[in-house]
């Protein structure tokens, strides 16, 4: 078959199954069949005379060969393969080395050569792994926003110090929290100034029930994530903000972020993509739309939540929206969905909300975290307070990366057990999220109903 190859300076084509190497720093593929001299097909393409005066070096003067490179991890191949540094005499010797006449054909990725490993690329090198079973460990995973129900927190009362934890809070916020929670109704309980401390709370009374049920969380705890103002709760848990703080905080959060949502009509939905979905086409006619049909200034339309592969939430004005709910079908969009929130939070339209939000959260007393807490920003850890006060506003317009977070939390090679995973919060989407990134990771999940 015909392969695309390219130096860096010039656009080339030429037949044959690649192998990489650096040749006078351009980069060159190999093909297991060449031709070479004037003895060749008019219907095949040409090799570069540059690259026939490197084989007259070598003293191939072939008209066919083959090249083909070892799987084990010598120095024919991984060098030819990885090193930068190459001076001409030494690629010489190793093409020397490496070139067989043999029929045997090459792995059609380099990872899956032996041997050869790309650290930097685990996701799994961000996690906190420690020396231990991994079936004894286990996860905690708290819900954000849009998973709200009229009713939550009514399993909890029954609960030792829920009931006290709701009145500190509404002593705080300055309103019966418990009653939006038990009563609503629900287009009172999705704006934002209430959703975002009724999520908070909610997910801290079920933290109650979960060490009632299972005393031996916290000691077991390798990782902790939260979905958008889940990570609230999930530095409470680890014990890098007190409760009082995070409620004071969460309510500056709903506010700031009620006001950044009321200045323009936005909102956010779900969109589920297949294989050949044009998301980004999509997203970007959906700006054209406003731009020049509408005449509206730096329109948004963006992925704010990165869920599974097939899924993803897109978020921004809401002429853009409507556009793309509209329009889905031409760009092979499967199905759409509106969340029930006010307004296209983790974009650049929340830019707004940062500032007030940031001098608060400066004001708090910050510990380092007693349990990985893993942002939404990067889905690396939490190193220290400093970080949490630099990444922690920045959540707040930019994507929260879910299915990054996963990878890192659960990704680990083959035959390797899995934690359990505690999933806190009203709802149930973060267990169906875990089963669609990792199903073997979601067949460890528990949820704590509320």
């Amino acid at each position: 078959m015909a392969s695309c190859c390219r130096f860096t300076y010039r656009c080339l084509r030429f037949r044959g199954s690649s192998s990489l190497f650096k040749l006078h720093n351009q980069t060159i593929l190999l093909g297991r069949t060449f031709s070479s001299g004037d003895d060749h097909d008019t219907s095949e393409p040409r090799i570069p005379r540059r690259f026939l005066k490197k084989l007259e070096k070598l003293n191939t003067k072939e008209t066919k060969y083959e090249i083909s490179f070892s799987e084990k991890r010598t120095p024919n191949s991984s060098h030819v393969i990885h090193d930068e540094k190459h001076t001409p005499e030494r690629v010489a010797k190793l093409v020397r080395e490496s070139v067989t006449l043999t029929s045997d054909t090459l792995p059609e990725f380099p990872s899956d050569i032996k041997g050869y490993h790309y650290k930097k690329r685990l996701q799994s090198n961000k996690a906190y792994r420690p020396a231990t079973d991994p079936s004894l460990t286990s996860i905690v995973l708290f819900q954000g926003q849009g998973s709200q129900f009229v009713g939550m927190g009514k399993d909890l009362l029954p609960y030792p110090g829920v009931k006290e934890l709701f009145d500190k809070a509404s002593t705080i916020l300055g309103y019966d929290l418990l009653k939006i929670c038990l009563k609503g109704p629900f287009e009172e309980l999705r704006k934002t100034v209430y959703c975002q401390p009724a999520i908070l709370v909610t997910s801290l009374a079920a933290l109650i029930k979960l060490r009632e049920l299972h005393p031996e969380v916290d000691d077991k705890c390798v990782g902790t994530a939260g979905f958008s103002v889940g990570e609230l709760s999930a530095l409470v848990f680890a014990e890098v903000l007190t409760f009082e703080d995070a409620v004071e905080l969460v309510k500056v959060r709903a506010e700031a972020m009620q006001r950044a949502s009321e200045e323009t009509p936005s909102g956010m939905m779900t969109v589920f993509c297949g294989h050949d979905t044009k998301l980004n086409f999509a997203l970007h006619a959906a700006k054209e739309y406003c731009r020049v049909k509408l005449h509206m200034p730096n329109p948004v339309c963006c992925i704010a939540n990165y869920l599974f592969p097939e899924c993803k939430v897109v978020a921004g004005n809401m002429e853009a929206l409507d556009f793309l709910e509209k329009n889905h079908r031409d760009f092979r969009i499967r199905r759409l969905k509106w969340l029930p929130v006010s307004g296209a939070f983790h974009t650049s339209l929340m830019d707004s909300a940062k500032a007030p939000f940031r001098d608060k959260l400066k004001q708090l007393e910050l510990k380092k975290p007693c349990v990985p807490v893993y942002n939404n920003v990067n889905a690396s850890r939490y190193k220290n307070a400093r970080n949490v006060v630099d990444l922690l506003p920045k959540q707040m317009c930019s994507p929260v990366k879910w299915e990054q977070t996963m990878h890192v939390l659960y990704s680990r090679d083959q035959g390797k057990a899995f934690p359990k995973t505690f999933e806190i919060g009203p709802g149930g989407q973060l267990g169906v999220l875990l089963n669609k990134v990792n199903h073997k990771a979601g067949l460890h999940l528990f949820r704590v109903d509320v």
